[in-house]
């Protein structure tokens, strides 16, 4: 139904989208999740041509819409959008709002469009309220009026541009309600939201995006629970991390300690994880001691939210060499410590460097 290849938009000199190229079939309904300020909306805002593409093509139902002999007008009547700030006519009541596209647009009838209007409201929940105005609704039901209007117009494809960013938490659930209605209608809907249980319940598929490309998609299932690559999965588990390399043996212990205990003050973690993390390191760090003269060793302490976990990677350059291998070790006491402290231990060899994954108990 739509075909996107090599889309890409620019400001000036600011990349906002790169070489997205991505079919979207009839009946879809796809997420698109991602960090904030990663081309989402702008991505949505480029396929409704609210603002043009700076190169690629898009062809909608096999029509080129990029095309100078395009007529928008027409493309924009089957490819409809609802925006995350309602973008209702204040001065018109909320059946005026339903009824005044189609009247001018779609050369409506009056009866009709109101007709239509008053069965879209009664969709939404909102039929008592057809002569309230916008200012005289809560922002979960101007929302559901903005959908109602959508509607109205009788697209074949549904843009939703965070449609919950702007509410309250007590209202999103009644307009993710009315999506998830709608989902069943067989409409195509594209959807950027923030809502990760909603993507994953409503969606067909999910698109990851990130610095302006769809950096991975699947089926729900695939994205939130099995995600291929780093940034998914950070993203998905909401980890945050801390970094530290260390590149002699005369590292600074108390300096990289300080580090460590600042970070995870900030994950608000009990005062035992955060001893634990630090006798960690401390073990890791002196079975590691032999081989710092020869490589750097990169640290990264990785804390999920959602999973409350913790994960201690290190890596290190050079030939293969699992220091946690019991013939290299001179004594086992530093090892049971380690063990003591973690539910796993992995050990990968990848691109030339040696990967450790410590995965710790929780306290």
């Amino acid at each position: 139904m739509i075909k996107i290849e090599h889309l890409s938009k620019t400001y000036d000199d600011l990349t906002v989208l790169k070489d997205i190229t991505i079919d979207i079939k009839k009946g879809e309904v796809i997420s698109i999740i991602g960090p904030s300020g990663t081309g989402k909306s702008t991505f949505l805002r480029c396929l409704n041509l609210l603002d043009r593409p700076s190169g690629g093509s898009i062809h909608v139902d096999g029509v080129n819409i990029l095309d100078a002999k395009a007529d928008v007008p027409r493309i924009r009547q089957k490819m409809n959008m609802v925006f995350q700030s309602f973008n209702l006519f204040s001065h018109l009541s909320v059946l005026e709002n339903l009824t005044i596209a189609p009247i001018k647009l779609r050369g409506m009838s009056r009866q009709d469009a109101e007709l239509k209007s008053l069965e879209l409201l009664k969709l939404v929940g909102l039929a008592e309220k057809t002569d309230s105005y916008p200012d005289e609704l809560s922002g979960g039901q101007k929302q559901r009026v903005a959908i109602a209007r959508c509607l109205a117009m009788k697209p074949e494809i549904i843009l939703f541009d965070e449609p919950t960013s702007a509410l309250d938490p007590t209202m999103i659930s009644e307009v993710l309600s009315v999506i998830r209605r709608l989902t069943k209608e067989g409409i195509t809907m594209v959807i950027v939201t923030h809502e990760m249980d909603f993507a994953r319940d409503v969606s067909s598929r999910v698109l990851y995006m990130d610095e302006g490309l769809i950096y991975e998609e699947g089926t729900p299932q695939q994205i939130f629970e099995n995600p291929q690559k780093e940034k998914t999965r950070a993203f998905i588990n909401r980890i945050r991390s801390f970094n530290y390399r260390i590149s002699s043996p005369d590292y600074d212990l108390y300096a990289m300690n300080a580090e460590i205990e600042t970070f995870c003050e900030k994950q608000i973690l009990p005062r035992k994880t955060r001893h634990n993390v630090l006798l960690l390191v401390e073990e890791l760090l002196q079975i590691y001691s032999p081989y710092l003269n020869a490589t750097l060793l990169d640290l990264t302490l990785a804390y999920s939210e959602k999973r409350e976990s913790l994960e201690l990677v290190v890596e290190s350059m050079g030939e293969a060499l699992n220091p946690l291998n019991k013939n290299l070790l001179p004594d086992e006491l530093g090892l049971n410590i380690i063990n003591s402290l973690t539910e796993s231990i992995d050990y990968q060899r990848l691109d030339n460097r040696n990967r450790l994954t410590l995965h710790m108990r929780k306290s």
